[in-house]
């Protein structure tokens, strides 16, 4: 029966009905029972794939989509982020997210560099994957904390301001950190180098030709962002029919921006794609163009990326060392966040409470976490056997989160409560 199911070229049909079927139950089920809707998106991988019931094939067409999916979710992450907060976050917030971004750097790659002393006879490359599992542990998702912080009426307090300005930062740090370590370290999924670029042309391979393609794609990429945020701005200024084009326009910009960052500067994809957000972040049809793009998300090129992570999970080579090293990668990335940004936050002058309020509202991983594992695994930074590890641990991260902020913050405080919060926009990968 299986054979005669999946043995066929129209298969591909079935298991993304399977697919977008299976990702929608579970994440309403999660929902139900007060979990975040990417950790049922999640288990839906896990169970269809090798893992359960391998019953869903991760074949090209599925890494393809789910390519396309993280670009359009780091696409609609720069389209929302609003650069204008960005501007007021101050000196504080950045000072928490540099501090939250280096601990956990640092103890990603130290745990990993204990665990893989003999693992591997290429040092070089081992040397980069540690540093890459510490890249992961830099992430911070902050769309679960939000929904807490107003649930407990403490999105406008101090604290709350705080999380919100540093977490901004934190992806802008993270976005470079992820550039810098995949043009030094990264390889093809077949193991090859990666092809000549800008920098290598001229320089030669090495860290002046690395230090070269990331600095020239940032010049490319600013001016490109600067000239489509004034083409756009005098569009859209003179039209308002057919809004339709915008979105078009905007995502072609997008590809073309993502298809320039891999070939010609061996920068990340998901790069060129978070720039091409914010080039159109703010402007007067950039949420009609957000509602689209979360609309396109979720139906189709979400549940596919993060099923798609379920996939590649496998008991296959899980030993007890890496069980261990498992149970240690969770503290270690639960503990650097609340330490690297309470520290932060207290040479800011924040109190002790506040200091652990935000250092615990910067712990959830969430999205942002698998997008920069995922991408690691394809450019063969990762060993694959390292993605069950790091999906639990976000997975735990995401689930901790609101349980620990509910015991540090007081629930609903009356003053904090009254203050007119604005809705969430985000849109997750289900919904």
């Amino acid at each position: 029966m299986k054979e005669f199911l999946f043995g066929n070229d129209y298969s591909f049909l079935l298991q993304i009905a399977i697919i977008l079927l299976a990702t929608k139950v579970l994440s309403i089920f999660t929902k139900r029972i007060s979990l975040p809707q990417i950790v049922g998106a999640l288990a839906a991988g896990i169970i269809l794939g090798p893992m359960v019931l391998d019953v869903v094939e991760r074949n090209d067409l599925i890494i393809d989509l789910a390519e396309l999916g993280v670009i359009v979710l780091m696409f609609s992450a720069g389209l929302e982020t609003d650069i204008q907060e960005l501007k007021k976050a101050g000196l504080a917030s950045f000072v928490i997210a540099l501090i939250g971004v280096i601990v956990p750097l640092a103890g990603g790659y130290f745990l990993s560099d204990l665990y893989n002393t003999e693992q591997d006879p290429e040092m070089a490359q081992l040397f980069w994957q540690n540093i890459f599992i510490g890249v992961v542990l830099t992430a911070t998702s902050v769309s679960i904390t939000v929904e807490t912080l107003k649930e407990l009426g403490a999105l406008s307090s101090r604290a709350g301001n705080a999380i919100l300005g540093a977490a901004v930062i934190d992806d802008i740090l993270g976005i470079i950190l992820l550039t810098v370590v995949i043009s030094l370290g990264g390889k093809k999924s077949d193991g090859e180098e990666t092809e000549k670029t800008f920098g290598s042309a001229l320089l030669g391979d090495g860290v002046p030709s690395v230090i070269l393609n990331i600095l020239a794609f940032f010049i490319f990429a600013v001016a490109m962002a600067f000239a489509y945020h004034y083409f756009f701005k005098k569009w859209s200024a003179h039209s308002n029919e057919n809004l339709r084009r915008y979105n078009i326009v905007t995502f072609a910009f997008c590809l073309l921006l993502s298809f320039c960052a891999e070939i010609f500067f061996g920068v990340a994809d998901i790069t060129g794609a978070f720039v091409a957000g914010l080039a159109v972040s703010g402007q007067k049809k950039s949420e009609y163009i957000v509602n689209r793009f979360n609309t396109l998300s979720y139906m189709l090129l979400s549940p596919i990326f993060f099923a798609n992570i379920g996939l590649v999970m496998t008991l296959d080579g899980l030993t007890g060392d890496l069980i261990l090293f498992m149970v240690l990668l969770i503290i270690v990335a639960v503990l650097t966040k609340i330490v690297g940004c309470g520290l932060g936050a207290k040479l800011m002058h924040y109190t002790n409470k506040e200091s652990l309020q935000i250092g615990i509202g910067m712990v959830s991983r969430g999205e942002v976490a698998l997008i920069v594992a995922n991408k690691g695994t394809s450019v063969g930074l990762m060993n694959e056997k390292f993605m069950t590890p790091l999906v639990i641990t976000v997975v735990f991260t995401t689930i901790i989160t609101p349980i620990l902020l509910k015991f540090v913050f007081s629930k609903k405080q009356p003053a904090e409560a009254a203050i007119a919060q604005a809705p969430s926009e985000e849109e997750t990968p289900s919904e």
